[in-house]
């Protein structure tokens, strides 16, 4: 990694921190215990991340706009020219400084793209497709960030990142559906005897119970598995960050069972109280050294 940080003005900082803070309290809350020179660089790349997400909720003529003007934007940091939007000024510090490939924007912008055309998966094979390019590519993004000289971890980060994708995936089905979206594969719901109606009417029946638990153990099994992947992580700081985030998310599959299953009528989140509570477990548990 080049020895050179990217020195973030104070204003664009915080405006990209702001960004964090509001749409994701989770991994704001992890990032508070990062170096002030990664967190600003971890702020930066989200901004930049969360901007691009939003930009799928509109029509799909006008997201579909507004996703190439950003992947424009995008390709522009990457270049010498100059830029007038403050954001992209520091995500461009950002992404040179951590060398961080342009492929893996190409591969974000690629999943923002699928939500405008794509409201349904026929088998978890299609899911994964999807959940690497919103989510695994987040993984390597943050990966180069935490620790980038560590080849060795990628494929854990992705895994980390599927992982929180199935999280939100199963906390987030009611509001998915009202966006038209149903990303539970059509093989899997037909194996439980899950129907769309189901879905629409909220309707947690013993079926509809049995896919999400099925759908919690996968989502469990790959936080299990990014396991080895932290441990290689040199950095002291990030390491215990990137495992707090892993510990908070998967505690949002452990909300979904404390509220019986119903995602419906319930959204499943950690209290800060929870969330101070985990993150002092880990501090005296988790082997830094």
């Amino acid at each position: 990694m080049m020895n050179q940080k990217p020195s973030a003005s104070t204003n664009q900082t915080a405006t990209a921190k702001k960004i964090t803070r509001l749409n994701s309290k989770t991994f704001f809350f992890a990032s508070l215990f990062l170096s002030k020179e990664k967190s600003a660089a971890a702020y930066s790349v989200y901004a930049v991340c969360r901007i691009s997400d939003d930009l799928v909720d509109g029509t799909t003529r006008a997201s579909g706009r507004s996703i190439e003007d950003m992947r424009r934007k995008i390709h522009d940091a990457y270049a010498d020219g100059p830029l007038d939007d403050p954001i992209m000024v520091d995500f461009r510090k950002t992404v040179k400084a951590y060398r961080i490939p342009v492929t893996y924007f190409e591969d974000l912008i690629a999943g923002m793209h699928l939500d405008l055309t794509k409201n349904r998966y026929q088998n978890f094979s299609e899911l994964y497709d999807y959940c690497y390019k919103v989510a695994g590519v987040i993984g390597l993004i943050m990966l180069k960030i935490f620790d980038g000289n560590n080849p060795g971890a990628e494929p854990y980060a992705v895994k980390l990142g599927v992982a929180m994708q199935l999280t939100n995936i199963i906390r987030d089905i009611k509001e998915d559906y009202s966006l038209g979206r149903i990303y539970l594969p059509r093989e899997e719901l037909e194996r439980f005897g899950v129907t769309d109606q189901n879905i629409a009417q909220g309707d947690l029946n013993e079926n509809m119970k049995a896919l999400l638990r099925f759908a919690i153990d996968r989502a469990r099994a790959n936080y299990r598995e990014c396991l080895p992947g932290i441990a290689m992580i040199q950095d002291r700081r990030c390491r215990f960050v990137i495992h707090i985030m892993k510990e908070l998310y998967a505690g949002i599959l452990d909300a979904v069972e404390r509220n019986g299953l119903d995602v419906f009528s319930r959204r499943a989140y950690m209290s800060m109280f929870r969330k101070i509570a985990k993150t002092i477990q880990v501090a005296l548990t988790w082997p830094f050294d």
